[in-house]
Order: structure tokens, then C-alpha cells, then sequence
């Protein structure tokens, strides 16, 4: 039987990615693996640093570079995006910008959220903010649990589009129609989604979206962007906030506290240099493949996932529909932990995550690589740990 390809010369990028000549990478929805690329544009930073000293014109002139590949990704302009060191910053300093007014006070999240957004909402409720939780059914959000939350109270919503835990997606078009109907704003976490599928903010009308770049976007920690809609940006002052949030940074006038405009307002301190120069190398990486294409190619993975773990007597956590899920497929076993430690000694990378192991494959893999992992799963979880 002739097994299924991408739409893309496959063999080329793998030979890209070093590590999958000893390892299968399955891990996606924690960290990407390092390419030809991400390497390049790590040490074109570390030689410069060590050969000028400080090229700090043309170090800032790589953040902006970056700046815009992310902004072009999701469908925004560069001066609507905030640089941050990562997705907790992004969203505390949002948070610290939205004031209570009249009756609207209430967050609704939900119980999808990875921790870190959740903990931010709970952490404003010294400032008066509530958070309400949209509850998690069978491994997913349904669209009509939000209903009974929002009101003229919902100041925010907040939605993760894919679900760390299960890798189902959220409507974020309902989602946003919903929201805004009720006089809230909308913030959305792409991180478990952002390079696996097309994503336009303006299409969808999101008022906020945060990612970082370790997972699909083939990058690294240390650096994360945020998203504001213009007209939203202009009334909101964030109190986490740093010298290059300012309207010149290089002022240096410590006594004003002006606001840049848009949404680089939210910019803090100095931004991570390197950490931007390798998001740039693998936001371009996946820009050059496709969000479309690659959405296409990791739903036949994800249903190669499912239909093999079943045949093998695994329980699928949430959806099982490649449509509606990120790439990532997630397997009750009694010992994710263990697990994960004995995939990775026969050379296959997952992550453990709650009651489950979580393989979640990217563009770069292969059918034959997914039949691998499975086998190599049924070979170390027992049938009686199958659950």
C-alpha cells in the first residue's frame, strides 16, 4: 500500500533538522527541534557579539525583522505586536491594563488554559477583576458553555485555540462573535496551534493573541509576542512595562511615562536579541513551507495517531477528529512520566502531560515515524497500564 506524502519536498527539510538522524521528534507541543537555520541565526548573533563587541543598530534591526515576520504569520502589521520575553509576560502586562468600569469586572477563561494564563487572570483579582471558568467536557471546550458567562459584566474572555492537555481547538470566530456581542474583549493563546494551521486576526477579529516561537514555530524560550488591535491599544496602559514601551526609548528620561503607540506600548525591557534572530529563522521556516500546507500534512498524521492508537488499545483524550484538534494526540497510560522516559531511550521524543502522553508530530515527520512511535508505545506500555 503506498502510504500518503505532504504537498512539499519533505526529504529537504528533514535533512535540515540534525537531530532526526538519531531521534524521532514527537514532542512539538513542548519543543521544536533545532534546524540547519535556527543554528545559523544563533551563532550569526554569538560572532557578532564576539568579533563588534556591541552592533546594538544592527541587533535592534533584527527584533524589528522579527517583529514583522510574526506580525505577517497572523495577518497584522509590525507595529501591532509587542515583543516580550515570554507568554506570562505578554499576558501580565495585558492584564495590568485592563481596569474594571461600571459593572464589567468579570474574566471568563477556561479550564483549557495552560496554568500561566490562568494564573495571571487570578492574580488581578486584588485589583477587583473575577475570573468565571468555562468548564472542559470530555477533552474539549463546548462553544455553548460560554453562554451562561457572558453578560454586561465580561470585561475579557480569554481562549486558548488548542488545548495543551488534548490538542482540541476552539471556534475562535464563535468564540469572538460571542464576546464582543456581549461587550468584552477577546485574548487568545495560539501557542499550541501557531505553524500548523493559517491564522488571520483580522478575519477573526481577535482584540488580543500571544504566542510564543519553542513549539510549532520552530524557535526557542526566552521570547514571545503579543498582538493588540490598533483601536484597542490606544486605551490601555500597562503598569508591567520597561524603557522600550516608551514613545522614544532612548530618551533616557526616567521622570515621563509616555506610551508608544499601538500595541508597542506593551513592549518592556530589553528585548531577547538572540532568542529573536532564531524566531525569525523558524517563523521564515514555516512561512515558507505553509501554515495550509502543513495543516494538511499533520491532520493525516494526527489521524494515522488515532486510528493506530486504537488498534493498539489506547484511549484517545478528546477529540478524535484531525479536523478539529492541533497536531497533538494525547493517550491515557497509567505512567506518563515513565513513559516518556522509555520513549526516549529508544530514541523517540514525547511529553507527558497530566493523565496522558502526548505525541504530537509536525511537518517535518512521516508516516513510517508515526508507526514506529506506536509500536514503540505498545512495546512499553503494558496493556493493563493502557488507560
Amino acid at each position: 500500500m503506498t502510504l500518503p506524502t505532504p504537498p512539499y519536498d519533505l526529504a529537504s527539510y528533514r535533512h535540515r533538522i540534525p537531530l532526526l538522524r538519531t531521534t524521532i521528534p514527537l514532542n512539538n507541543c513542548s519543543q521544536a527541534p533545532q534546524s540547519d537555520d535556527t543554528r545559523r541565526a544563533a551563532l550569526a548573533y554569538l560572532d557578532s557579539w564576539n568579533t563588534v563587541g556591541m552592533d546594538w543598530d544592527a541587533w535592534m534591526a533584527e527584533v524589528e525583522r522579527t517583529r514583522g515576520a510574526f506580525a505577517s504569520l497572523i495577518g497584522a502589521a509590525p507595529d501591532e505586536i509587542a515583543v516580550s520575553s515570554s507568554v506570562s509576560e505578554a499576558t501580565s502586562s495585558l492584564a495590568t491594563a485592563l481596569e474594571p468600569h461600571g459593572r464589567r469586572h468579570r474574566i471568563v477563561a477556561t479550564h483549557a488554559e495552560f496554568p500561566t494564563v490562568g494564573h495571571v487572570w487570578l492574580a488581578q483579582e486584588r485589583r477587583r477583576l473575577g475570573v468565571d471558568w468555562v468548564p472542559v467536557t470530555d477533552g474539549a471546550v463546548r462553544i455553548e458553555d460560554y453562554d451562561p458567562l457572558l453578560d454586561d459584566r465580561t470585561l475579557l474572555v480569554s481562549a486558548t485555540h488548542g488545548y495543551y492537555q488534548t490538542g482540541a481547538l476552539q471556534d475562535l470566530r464563535a468564540i469572538a462573535a460571542r464576546a464582543h456581542e456581549a461587550g468584552a474583549l477577546l485574548y487568545v493563546d495560539a501557542y499550541q496551534t501557531l505553524g500548523t494551521r493559517p491564522l488571520d486576526v483580522k478575519a477573526l477579529d481577535l482584540d488580543f493573541l500571544a504566542s510564543g516561537t519553542l513549539k510549532f514555530l520552530m524557535g526557542m524560550p526566552g521570547i514571545a509576542f503579543l498582538y493588540v488591535k490598533p483601536e484597542v491599544a490606544e486605551r490601555l496602559h500597562p503598569t508591567v512595562t520597561g524603557w522600550f514601551g516608551r514613545t522614544n526609548p532612548f530618551a533616557f528620561d526616567a521622570t515621563t511615562l509616555d506610551w508608544a503607540s499601538g500595541a508597542r506600548r506593551f513592549d518592556t525591557g530589553t528585548p531577547p536579541i538572540m532568542n529573536a534572530a532564531v524566531a525569525r529563522a523558524g517563523i521564515e521556516w514555516i512561512t515558507s513551507v505553509g501554515p495550509g500546507p502543513i495543516g494538511a500534512w499533520t491532520e493525516a498524521l494526527s489521524r494515522r495517531l488515532v486510528e493506530g492508537g486504537r488498534s493498539r488499545g489506547f484511549d484517545v483524550m478528546g477529540t478524535t477528529d484531525s479536523r478539529y484538534k492541533a497536531p497533538t494526540t494525547a493517550f491515557r497510560v497509567r505512567d506518563p512520566p515513565a513513559t516518556e522516559t522509555a520513549m526516549r531511550e529508544r530514541g523517540i521524543l514525547t511529553s507527558a502531560r497530566g493523565p496522558a502522553i502526548r505525541l504530537a508530530p509536525h511537518f517535518y515527520n512521516t508516516i513510517e515515524e508515526i508507526d514506529r512511535a506506536l509500536d514503540t508505545l505498545a512495546d512499553v506500555v503494558p496493556p493493563e497500564a493502557r488507560a
